[in-house]
């Protein structure tokens, strides 16, 4: 609107001077109206940079946030079946994409639809003929974009695939460097790491090459249109058919109306560079979370943690692989219950129904009687303290992983956990004690003590509720014999269910359970079932070697 009213002022100001031979000074008012516009003008276009900048600003922070609280609702089991270095491509440069597609592209989109219309309708009122010049080579030059800009679209979209593709493979490479280097196969994955970039660099090219494409059709159809209403205006002008200062005003103002679909052309890649991004993103955001949210009022937790299993079934991947079929299974309140079973009998599933990272697809869940969809997700995570077989340690200090139980722990507190794991003197003939860092993943530990930190874990948040996905798989039998020790503490006075892969920690229990194919097949205590020949003494016999 600024362009098309200083393109007005400034024809009625050289008409007036050079055709009507008016002075300096009779001009003052109009060249004030031209310098307030320029101004206005400049003020407009840098207020939307501005807000263009902040809106994506905006948008990328609480985005993120939105997709990291959608990807822990959805859990393990939706990362598990995801490649990481994908997922966390998708939130860090995948978001940023989206940055230059709302900073740059949507205006220019905006401005392209409605840019056009505005000038139109200007040019009509100030010279009818002219506008079906415009009319024409616009809808022309539209095609053409259209064309053009369908490739650009396929061939951005590839090329983020393949950056997507090549930080997933790459982070994997990185993971799995002593593997790969204990089987030689490391030079081979650089060249794949070469052949992959060289093949994201032809990809960039592509696009590149489509996007100069786009830009040179538009230059050239803009430059031709502008130069048939040139002719035409000036033919008109020449014979009297047209005032100079409505000629001049054409002229100025018909570039107008093919430079927004110009800087469109430029920005079109990064458009569609941001669409496949935003795809990526939405599919993430789209992938329904099974209910574990509470449903309905929330109650408190019951007194009693007697946890029921009722007729619960359980498939991955979309009900396409079973895990638990028509399962009944009771833990009184207090009692420690051994699961055992071959591998892929439903153990770990088992106890991912009860840390709810997953919901049943049938059946029920009740703790003390009550639904556990009914209990506050927060509050009931609260009363479990989980040993996994594989504990993850985070990037930063022994203290800070350990802490993670319970934040606001006290020095006494994390000294008595630590102690009560066996873990307390080894930190202590560190340097720098709990404050030394232990590297992504707890790269400085050994496997063991990994292990002992995820025990010192459980001990410092004192849960009633215990869960022991295979707790001593990675100490040695020194070792495993005092952290069972430990654990047989721990376990005092709580509801324990231990995941027992290997049998050594079973049979401290009171009841095991075995498991085959998701189904409870035999249950008892650990010295009658053992009397008996079934599935439990089998597995035994498989473990120790055989039985007299």
């Amino acid at each position: 609107m600024c362009v098309v009213a200083q393109a007005v002022v400034l024809s009625d100001i050289v008409d007036r001077i050079f055709l009507k031979h008016q002075t300096f000074k009779d001009v003052i008012p109009g060249l004030a109206v031209l310098l307030s516009l320029a101004l206005l003008r400049a003020m407009l276009i840098w207020s939307g940079d501005v807000l263009a900048q902040r809106s994506a600003s905006h948008l990328k922070g609480s985005l993120r946030a939105t997709m990291t609280g959608h990807i822990f609702s959805l859990g393990p089991a939706y990362t598990q079946s995801e490649r990481t270095g994908e997922l966390a491509g998708a939130m860090v440069e995948g978001v940023e994409v989206l940055d230059d597609y709302i900073t740059f592209f949507l205006p220019a989109r905006f401005l392209a639809g409605l840019t056009p219309i505005f000038v139109l309708l200007i040019v009509l009122i100030i010279d009818p003929p002219t506008t079906l010049i415009l009319i024409f080579t616009g809808a022309v030059l539209l095609l053409g974009l259209a064309l053009v800009g369908g490739r650009t679209k396929d061939v951005t979209e590839r090329r983020f695939l393949e950056l997507s593709w090549m930080s997933a493979f790459f982070l994997d490479m990185l993971q799995g460097l002593a593997t790969l280097k204990l089987f030689g196969r490391s030079r081979e994955q650089v060249d794949n790491i070469g052949e992959i970039s060289q093949r994201y660099g032809n990809t960039t090219m592509e696009v590149l090459k489509s996007a100069f494409q786009t830009s040179l059709l538009l230059e050239w159809g803009a430059t031709i249109a502008t130069a048939l209403v040139a002719v035409q205006v000036s033919l008109r002008l020449m014979n009297g058919l047209m005032p100079f200062n409505n000629a001049l005003a054409v002229l100025i103002i018909t570039p107008e109306f093919f430079l927004p679909l110009r800087q469109l052309a430029i920005k079109y890649h990064v458009g569609t560079a941001g669409k496949a991004a935003a795809n990526r993103i939405l599919a993430i955001l789209d992938t329904p979370v099974r209910a574990l949210q509470s449903s309905g009022k929330e109650v408190k937790i019951p007194s009693r943690l007697d946890i029921a299993f009722d007729q619960v079934s359980f498939a991955y991947d979309s009900g396409k692989r079973p895990a638990l079929q028509d399962l009944s299974l009771r833990i009184s309140d207090g009692e420690t219950l051994a699961l055992v079973g071959t591998t892929g009998a439903g153990k770990t599933t088992i106890a991912s129904l009860l840390l709810r990272f997953i919901a049943p697809d049938e059946g029920a869940i009740t703790i003390g009687g009550l639904p556990i969809e009914a209990i506050n997700l927060a509050a009931w995570r609260a009363q479990l303290a989980w040993v996994p077989q594989n504990p993850h340690l985070f990037h930063g200090t022994i203290g800070d992983n350990i802490r993670l139980a319970k934040p606001k722990a006290s020095a006494a507190e994390l000294i008595a956990a630590t102690q009560a794991a066996f873990v307390h003197e080894y930190i202590q003939s560190l340097p720098l004690g709990y404050d030394t860092p232990i590297g992504e993943g707890g790269a400085r530990l050994s496997g063991g003590q990994r292990q002992r930190i995820a025990i010192a874990r459980a001990f410092l948040k004192d849960a009633p509720l215990l869960i022991l996905d295979e707790a001593t798989s990675y100490l040695d039998s020194a070792s495993e014999a005092a952290i069972n020790d430990a654990i047989r503490r721990l376990m005092r006075g709580r509801t324990v269910l231990i995941i027992a892969h290997r049998l050594k920690l079973a049979y401290v229990a009171q009841r095991v359970a075995v498991l085959d194919h998701g189904r409870v097949i035999e249950m008892g205590e650990p010295g009658k079932l053992l009397a008996q020949n079934g599935p439990y003494r089998q597995l035994v016999s498989l473990y120790e070697g055989g039985l007299d």
